[in-house]
C-alpha cells in the first residue's frame, strides 16, 4: 500500500493511542484468537514475546470482574464472555447446542487421549465399528484432522485433535485436560449422586 493510500490518522490520536489500547483493539474486534506472532506485528518497532506478554497481562488485569476475559487457547489469544455469563448470552440466540451421540463422544474421547490412532486403533478399543459418518463428523466441526498414515498395509489414515478442539474447550494444551483416572473418578462420583 502505498504512502498516499495509507488511512491518515489524526496526530493526536497517533500521540495518545498506546501499544496496549491498539492490543486490546484487534483482540476485542478479531472474530478468531489471535497468536503471540501476529500480535507482534502490530508495534511501530520490532516487539519481543516478553514485551506483548506483560501487555496482555496488563490487559486481563484490566479486564477483571467484567463479563468478558482475555484467555489464551492453542491457537493464541482472545476474548470470551466468562461461564457465568452464559445462560445470560443464551437469550438472545435460545438455539439448543448440538447433541452427540454417545459413539461420537467415544470416538472423539479415543482420538484425544490415544492419539494418533487410525480407525482400527479405534475401533478395537471401542469393540464396535466405527462408521465413516461419526468421523466426518468430527473432522467436520474441526475437532479432529488426518496427520499422516501409519507404515502398515493399506497405509491407514492416522487421526489426531485439532487446534479448533484446544480453542473450543477453552484450553492451550492436551495437557490441562483432565487425565483417564480423573475422569473416571468424576464418573464415579456422578454416578454415585444419582442413585435414590
Amino acid at each position: 500500500m502505498s504512502a498516499a493510500a495509507q488511512p491518515s490518522v489524526p496526530t493526536e490520536l497517533r500521540a495518545d493511542t498506546s501499544l496496549k489500547i491498539i492490543l486490546e483493539t484487534a483482540l476485542l474486534t478479531s472474530a478468531e484468537p489471535l497468536p503471540l506472532s501476529e500480535l507482534k506485528k502490530l508495534g511501530d518497532t520490532p516487539l519481543d514475546n516478553h514485551q506483548v506478554g506483560m501487555l496482555l497481562e496488563e490487559i486481563a488485569l484490566d479486564w477483571q470482574g467484567r463479563g468478558v476475559e482475555l484467555t489464551q487457547v492453542a491457537s493464541g489469544w482472545r476474548f470470551r464472555a466468562r461461564p457465568h455469563m452464559q445462560p445470560y448470552l443464551d437469550r438472545l440466540n435460545p438455539q439448543k447446542a448440538p447433541r452427540y451421540s454417545r459413539a461420537v463422544l467415544e470416538t472423539l474421547a479415543i482420538i484425544t487421549y490415544h492419539q494418533p490412532v487410525t480407525r482400527g486403533d479405534i475401533e478395537e478399543i471401542r469393540g464396535v465399528t466405527v462408521s465413516a459418518t461419526i468421523l466426518k463428523t468430527l473432522e467436520a466441526r474441526g475437532w479432529i484432522e488426518v496427520v499422516g498414515t501409519r507404515d502398515t498395509p493399506g497405509r491407514p489414515e492416522l487421526f489426531a485433535t485439532s487446534k479448533q478442539l484446544l480453542d473450543d474447550l477453552n484450553l492451550r494444551a492436551l495437557q490441562e485436560l483432565p487425565t483417564l483416572q480423573q475422569l473416571g473418578g468424576l464418573l464415579e462420583q456422578q454416578t454415585g449422586t444419582d442413585k435414590p
